[in-house]
């Protein structure tokens, strides 16, 4: 068996450099994105959302990435799983995306804030209906006994919502904004010496640096 230790890969796709990129981070991470969709990366939304409790305990998850708007970047969940109980008492998290299809690696930091009301219920209205079924079957982050209390819950729902085409969305339930204040793009480039290039907010300017790997 090999060592996990002795797993290695050595990257040269790509460079990047504070010349070639964008001078609004925003803008940088569509043109990623674009690029990530366009080699097939599976599920280029996919990411990794860090929070933290009030005795600076981190907390991470995958979730997905369901917009950039008002240069915000936006995902949904259940306001009273863990991670909505930890954002409304610090709303400081991080986001990772790691794409390896193309050796690139985006991480952000910044703070997140709710959606209002009708963007999150013209999100949840574009959902299969099986997901907006889930949305309300699922006490997303509680302790239960078997997942044959969740089919149950499905089944009823199915009842109470039978004919009926637009689901409403649960009062639980939306979406967050993450307003960004750092973003930093990593290339992976040959013997670990990979290309990091950071924007950071400051006095309402994005300054661009170069950082050591």
């Amino acid at each position: 068996m090999k060592s996990i230790a002795d797993l290695r890969l050595d990257y040269s796709k790509s460079s990047l450099d504070v010349t070639n990129v964008l001078p609004d981070p925003i803008e940088q991470f569509e043109k990623w994105f674009q690029e990530a969709l366009q080699a097939g990366v599976p599920e280029p939304n996919a990411m990794n959302l860090a929070t933290v409790n009030e005795h600076g305990q981190p907390s991470a998850r995958i979730v997905l990435l369901k917009g950039v708007e008002a240069k915000q970047f936006l995902f949904f969940t259940n306001y009273q799983s863990h991670k909505g109980l930890l954002l409304e008492k610090n709303p400081a998290c991080a986001l990772t995306f790691f794409w390896p299809e193309l050796e690139r690696q985006v991480r952000i930091e910044g703070i997140t804030q709710r959606l209002d009301t009708q963007a999150s219920e013209a999100y949840f209205q574009s959902r299969p209906r099986g997901s907006q079924i889930g949305a309300w079957a699922s006490p997303q982050s509680s302790i239960i006994d078997s997942r044959t209390i969740l089919e149950e819950r499905v089944q009823k729902l199915e009842k109470r919502f039978d004919g009926e085409t637009v689901l409403p969305k649960p009062h639980q339930w939306g979406g967050y904004g993450v307003i960004p204040s750092m973003i930093e793009f990593w290339q992976g480039r040959p013997s670990r010496l990979h290309d990091r290039i950071v924007y950071t907010r400051i006095d309402g300017q994005w300054k661009i640096h170069r950082l050591a790997p």
